[in-house]
């Protein structure tokens, strides 16, 4: 079995994230869970007996995107910034995922959705009114994290 290393991926992306002005930080956030969706329906496809469950997971990715993109979307100020930054971060991310397999790169996938989950809490000093919202995506982060870790369980039973 391939040795993983889990990164920390908001060290990993805090180069490029830390370009971008708090307010647009939850839209620009947004557009890494499209990318995570993306990963998710390629993995449906390389793995059909588990398309179902893997394609809930890509949309819950798209479902947490469009309500921040909802509630806090990227200021028209900062569209050109986060346009530049979204796909040097998307890059960055899905580097990490190369050096594995298709399993392997859902291992690395649960952690990043656990560490997902604790992003947009995060963000509630900064945006307080919608602080019931940022809890409510990091349990959808959380679900996705759980199917990809019984997945992984149930394989290595």
């Amino acid at each position: 079995m391939q040795a993983i290393t889990i990164p920390q991926f908001g060290q990993l992306l805090a180069p490029q994230l830390s370009r971008v002005p708090d307010s647009a930080r939850p839209g620009t956030l947004a557009r890494l869970e499209r990318a995570a969706a993306a990963r998710y329906r390629t993995w449906a496809e390389a793995l059909p007996e588990h398309a179902e469950g893997l394609l809930t997971c890509a949309a819950r990715e798209d479902e947490i995107a469009d309500r921040i993109e909802q509630i806090l979307p990227v200021p028209a100020e900062h569209e050109a910034l986060v346009s530049e930054v979204v796909p040097l971060a998307v890059a960055i991310y899905y580097e990490v995922f190369d050096a594995y397999d298709v399993w392997g790169q859902m291992t690395v996938q649960a952690n990043a959705e656990r560490q997902g989950s604790q992003a947009w809490p995060s963000m509630i000093p900064l945006f307080p009114e919608h602080e019931a919202e940022l809890r409510a995506l990091s349990a959808l982060e959380l679900k996705s994290g759980d199917f990809l870790d019984a997945l992984l369980t149930d394989r290595a039973a």
